[in-house]
């Protein structure tokens, strides 16, 4: 049973690409299984970082196969950008080892327009997207309106396809959001047929297939998600959402194999939490603690740039994340950042009208209501980053990984203590 499945087991930016990194090691095949260029993976190598919306992190690993998957959504330009920058910073780009779903769906430009009115349209009440065109992409999808990444195996067809698509977009921008078209539709049409004209050699309806070969002749296939568990479309708080399934189920269905070869869901999750966009956060830290945990952590979008909410582990998410993905275990991601703290808070159930719940409530509105109530631990608030053993951990730091783990109820088997790739103690 080869198949490793990685999720966030929060609201996203956890690390993932870390994890990635560290398990792409023991791993033939690395995919990406839903999402767009609204996720954003970062991995150290040596002197070299790679910033990395598209293309599966383990690509900075020699002759590792790399699937983007029938689950995503696609912007061409983007993923031309991307393979320019790997291919510049020394990386193999060859169509050999670098796959792309025909079934997967593109990102127009119209769609990018489209997320940007709807989010206006919302107010004070957007979900704060990134506004990358995935949520019109997958509506598009969902209404089967939507454009296969196969048409870019034409080129010029798919030149057409840009010009129509962007003119059906106009039409909604200027009836039903009174907002100007998108400009320049024939110079936008050019640009997505020469960014196919570089694609189409990567690009198979063979996808399937070639996920159950690699696993049938039990070689590890390693499968990325994107964002985290607390934004699926289906378990997150909705519409504070993604437009994609996060969780581990989602592997299943954006790259086409079957439950029986999974053997491992490893979930990543901060050693305090974090979130980009609105909707309910309860442990969030609108003061000074949270100002200096975002500048310590560095939390700034690496899609976006956007400073990044903050605030306490929330164990209570932690345990349904457990839940909904089935996680055989946990990476925690960023332990270093809490050294600088002289005591640590953990929320361990929260208070909700009356009641004191241990379970998240699964209602929004519940969930913007619910008071966390806190557990509190001493730090230790000394250096950890030159730590490679669980054992040379301070006291305190041990027992803070400790209560994680009997919060969540998931062994932690890799722990990061500094942004360097060899900077992890593994359990």
């Amino acid at each position: 049973m080869p198949a490793t499945i990685l999720i966030g087991a929060q609201w996203g930016d956890e690390g993932k690409g870390r994890a990635a990194d560290w398990l792409a090691r023991d791993s033939d095949a690395m995919a990406r299984y839903a999402g767009g260029d609204n996720a954003g993976h970062t991995v150290l190598v040596g002197s070299q970082k790679f910033q990395l919306h598209l293309v599966p992190s383990g690509v900075v690993h020699p002759d590792m196969i790399c699937i983007l998957g029938t689950g995503m959504v696609i912007n061409p330009l983007r993923l031309v950008q991307e393979l320019d920058m790997l291919y510049q910073q020394g990386v193999d780009i060859s169509p050999d080892r670098i796959r792309i779903s025909a079934r997967a769906h593109v990102i127009t430009p119209g769609h990018m327009a489209l997320d940007g009115a709807e989010e206006r349209m919302r107010g004070g009440e957007s979900i704060g997207t990134t506004q990358r065109g995935i949520g019109p992409a997958y509506a598009d999808k969902s209404a089967r309106t939507g454009l296969l990444v196969s048409a870019m195996l034409d080129p010029e067809k798919f030149g057409d396809s840009i010009q129509q698509s962007i003119l059906t977009s106009n039409t909604i921008l200027e009836q039903r959001y009174h907002l100007p078209p998108v400009a320049d539709i024939d110079g936008k049409a050019a640009e997505y047929t020469e960014a196919a004209r570089r694609l189409a050699p990567y690009i198979t309806y063979d996808i399937p297939p070639l996920v159950n070969q690699i696993l049938e002749r039990g070689q590890r296939l390693l499968c990325e998600g994107a964002q985290g568990t607390l934004l699926d479309i289906d378990h997150g708080h909705y519409p504070y959402v993604t437009s994609s399934s996060a969780t581990a189920g989602g592997a299943l269905t954006g790259l086409g194999f079957g439950p029986r070869y999974v053997d491992r869901v490893v979930g990543v999750a901060k050693a305090y939490c974090t979130r980009v966009g609105n909707g309910p956060f309860p442990t969030e830290l609108t003061n000074e603690v949270g100002d200096r945990m975002r500048q310590i952590g560095v939390e700034f979008g690496t899609t976006t740039g956007r400073p990044r909410r903050c605030g306490w582990l929330d164990a209570v998410i932690l345990r349904y994340a457990a839940q909904v993905n089935g996680l055989t275990e946990l990476v925690l991601t960023k332990l270093d950042v809490l050294s600088h703290f002289e005591v640590l808070h953990i929320a361990v159930a929260y208070d909700l009208a009356r009641d004191r719940i241990t379970e998240m409530p699964l209602d929004t509105l519940a969930m913007y209501e619910a008071v966390p109530v806190y557990e509190a631990l001493p730090g230790w608030q000394t250096d950890i980053s030159h730590v490679r053993r669980l054992e040379d951990l301070p006291s305190n730091a041990r027992r803070y990984v400790e209560r994680i783990q009997e919060l969540a109820g998931v062994p932690i088997t890799m722990i990061s203590v500094g942004p360097e790739r060899d900077q992890a103690i593994l359990c």
